[in-house]
């Protein structure tokens, strides 16, 4: 039986709330920058030039990307940070899945207080995709941007419960 296998990825647009953290960063570094130059005391050097190495590793980590890998009836959300370091947010088995559809589709508009778990990019010109189906004991609103590769190898898994 041939392997079912589709990625897609996206790159989450600039929110103020990121937009804020990229800021205090570089108002962190600037003034620990300050601390280091006008302050006297060897301990508070030390500490300062510390929180800017800090600050510098921890920098590359507020540029976040979403990854979503399709495998034979499993789907894998990962978040990459830095574009190097990955974390996997979720993993969600399609037999729990009730149905993946657009997220304007009827269907999904009858889920309504429902946890929601978005790794779309929050841009409106994106077709964004939800998927409903149980996470642990509840059921959750998942919402991604697949590609249609992806969408047909869902399809090919269980057309009952893909909507194109």
């Amino acid at each position: 039986m041939e392997e079912l296998y589709a990625e897609a990825g996206c790159k989450p647009r600039l929110t103020g709330k990121y937009l804020v953290k990229k800021i205090g960063a570089i108002l962190g570094i600037v003034i620990l920058a300050f601390l280091v130059l006008f302050i006297p005391n060897m301990l508070v050097r030390v500490l300062a030039i510390l929180g800017i190495v800090g600050f510098i590793y921890l920098f590359p980590m507020l540029n976040i990307e979403y990854e979503y890998i399709f495998c034979d009836g499993q789907v894998d959300f990962d978040k990459i940070m830095g574009g190097a370091k990955r974390k996997t947010m979720l993993k969600i088995d399609f037999d729990t899945v009730e149905v993946v559809a657009p997220i304007e589709a009827d269907v999904i508009q009858n889920y309504k207080n429902i946890k929601v778990k978005d790794f779309s990019s929050k841009d409106s010109s994106q077709k964004v995709y939800a998927i409903i189906g149980k996470v642990g004991e509840e059921n959750t609103k998942i919402l991604f941007e697949p590609t249609a590769k992806m969408i047909e190898a869902m399809w090919a898994k269980s057309p009952r419960k893909v909507q194109k």
